[in-house]
């Protein structure tokens, strides 16, 4: 095997466990620092600001680029950006967890099918864009965990910044963090949209939302903890 075919098959074969740590990385690191005042990235000011928007503006206009150059529309970006989001942080997970594990001869790999039987209220909120969030607990915790922490970063933030008057440049020291998480809420907002507005079978169990807050505050707590 040459080292070209090694790399592509090595890209596919760890393409999972780096988006799931990546991913994982960018929704609790940064916010976490925000909750605790801790600046992560340059000043907007700073020339090297201009590093990370490039980066950052870059990656969205590729995926962009490769899904209008393929007949797809800007919906159909928007949706698969926000499904690659959500697969890294959930189907990735524990996919690359249970690969782990069977290496370690901790567990056998296992592969649980799902239910294929056509339903017709799937399929009208599928045909209207709605999300089906009837699904394990286990799939969605994380997601909503995740959104939760990110709301109480970004609203401890506006409000420090408000009410504080915008102390020792507290925005610009902290926009890079701040929209991260802004922008990580309104890529999600179909998650917020099942936890708070919709009241249908598919929208996101109460007792789900309940759960994902115990977790969102022990994970804050245990961030502040260590970043005091």
């Amino acid at each position: 095997m040459s080292w070209v075919q090694f790399m592509c098959y090595s890209e596919l074969a760890f393409m999972p466990l780096l988006n799931c740590l990546s991913l994982w990385g960018f929704a609790f690191i940064p916010q976490l620092c925000l909750f605790n005042d801790i600046p992560l990235y340059p000043k907007v000011s700073d020339s090297s600001f201009n590093i990370f928007l490039i980066i950052f503006v870059s990656a969205i206009l590729k995926s962009l680029y490769e899904v209008v150059t393929t007949g797809g529309q800007v919906r159909t970006w928007r949706n698969e950006w926000r499904i690659w989001m959500m697969r890294s942080i959930t189907s990735y997970f524990y996919g690359s967890w249970d690969v782990v594990l069977n290496k370690l001869g901790k567990k056998e790999a296992s592969f649980l099918p799902t239910n294929k039987v056509i339903d017709d209220e799937q399929v009208k909120l599928y045909e209207m864009g709605i999300f089906d969030f009837r699904t394990a607990t286990t799939f969605l915790a994380p997601l909503v965990t995740v959104i939760l922490v990110n709301i109480a970063a970004f609203v401890r933030a506006l409000v420090v910044n408000v009410v504080d008057n915008d102390r020792e440049g507290y925005w610009e020291k902290m926009f890079g963090q701040m929209f991260l998480s802004f922008y990580i809420l309104v890529s999600n907002y179909t998650v917020i949209e099942g936890m708070i507005i919709r009241r249908d079978k598919a929208s996101i169990p109460l007792y789900v939302t309940l759960l994902s807050g115990v977790f969102s505050v022990f994970i804050l707590l245990i961030g502040s903890a260590i970043l005091s």
